[in-house]
């Protein structure tokens, strides 16, 4: 049972993992190709330290943030599909990614087909943000990938990690089967190992922290996870590097590159988490976490996604928030994903449903 300060604290934390993901996303959308020396040179001695124009505007956010929230889109239809006798998540969610597929190549939502949803008609989401080749070959077409028959399984770049986020806010599985259902669906277009265990620690973490864990504490939990499946090591190994450079002396940008780059699965992960841990607040993590010469908005969102979970939506720089595009999506969504999980009986059963929920997320 929810009580109402815990249902509060809960909807704070989605809110605030999901916007926090989208404004570090924002934040490192506009020098993602950029070198450290070019940001700097551009920027200043200390870097990007708001937003920069990124498609057409400051603010503007890339696939990271909307294949994220089609993965919130999947896990709430998975939970309403329930009730007919289905239930299997990882198809909710691939169907919910194929769903972000189609609004990169249509020009816009398609009012016909009513199973689409309501997310998949907001027209700002049909926007081309530069998605991963990964991502768009994973979920073209043909079979649905697994962790048996995996897409791509040459792939460890860290488009499943950065849509993963949203398995950890489900806070009343357990942490096993959180970290289980993240890595069959990013195998559905990374398969490479690490690939896909890196979005399932990823994944633990969060779910760790919206639990009312210390970050280390979840990283940790997510190492003991990762060792008991075969091929974690450039995960693991990631994880401990990036604990390893909390305790090397005071965080820069240099320190941030000893971690990688961001393009793969592990180093994006690492960099997210190392931000996150030695941040002094949300907007000194976010900072440190795009200003480098690598997949900054990758990196951006992760540490945002992690410190939203941590704090809550309201530790968020407010003037971030006023800019950020699709604010009043992301936030309808997270109140959708809030409700759904700790409310969902009231909105659905087998016998009786609210025709706007279902009319919001069909059983199609």
């Amino acid at each position: 049972m929810w009580g109402r300060a815990e249902q509060q604290d809960f909807r704070s934390r989605v809110r605030g993992c999901l916007l926090g993901g989208a404004i570090g996303d924002a934040l490192g959308a506009g020098i993602e190709f950029d070198s450290l020396a070019a940001i700097r040179e551009a920027h200043g001695p200390d870097g990007v330290t708001d937003f920069v124009p990124a498609y057409g505007r400051r603010g503007n956010v890339t696939d990271d943030t909307q294949m994220t929230l089609f993965t919130v889109d999947g896990l709430i239809r998975a939970q309403v599909r329930r009730d007919t006798g289905a239930w299997h998540p990882p198809t909710d969610v691939y169907a919910a990614h194929r769903r972000w597929y189609a609004t990169q190549h249509d020009w816009g939502p398609d009012e016909r087909n009513h199973n689409d949803g309501w997310l998949a008609r907001e027209e700002w989401l049909y926007a081309q943000r530069a998605p991963g080749r990964a991502c768009l070959s994973g979920l073209a077409d043909g079979p649905m990938g697994t962790l048996d028959a995996p897409k791509n399984p040459d792939s460890k770049g860290c488009g499943a990690v950065m849509r993963s986020a949203p398995f950890g806010l489900l806070v009343g599985w357990e942490p096993q089967l959180v970290f289980q259902l993240a890595i069959e669906c990013a195998a559905q277009s990374h398969g490479h190992p690490t690939g896909y265990l890196a979005a399932g620690a990823f994944a633990l973490i969060v779910h760790g922290l919206a639990r009312g864990e210390a970050l280390d504490g979840a990283v940790q939990r997510s190492l003991a996870m990762l060792a008991t499946r075969p091929g974690h090591e450039e995960t693991s190994d990631a994880l401990k590097h990036a604990l390893g450079a909390v305790r090397q002396g005071l965080p820069t940008a240099e320190r941030v590159e000893s971690l990688g780059e961001g393009w793969t699965a592990e180093e994006a992960l690492a960099m997210g988490v190392y931000c996150a841990l030695v941040a002094e607040d949300i907007r000194h993590g976010l900072l440190l976490a795009v200003n480098h010469g690598g997949d900054s908005d990758s990196t951006g969102s992760i540490c945002g996604n992690l410190l939203g979970a941590l704090h809550g939506e309201t530790a968020l720089p407010p003037g971030w928030l006023a800019e950020l595009e699709g604010r009043g999506t992301i936030l309808e969504l997270a109140d959708d994903f809030a409700m759904e999980m700790t409310q969902g009986p009231a909105l659905h059963t087998p016998a009786k449903s609210s025709p706007a929920w279902l009319a919001r997320y069909p059983r199609g």
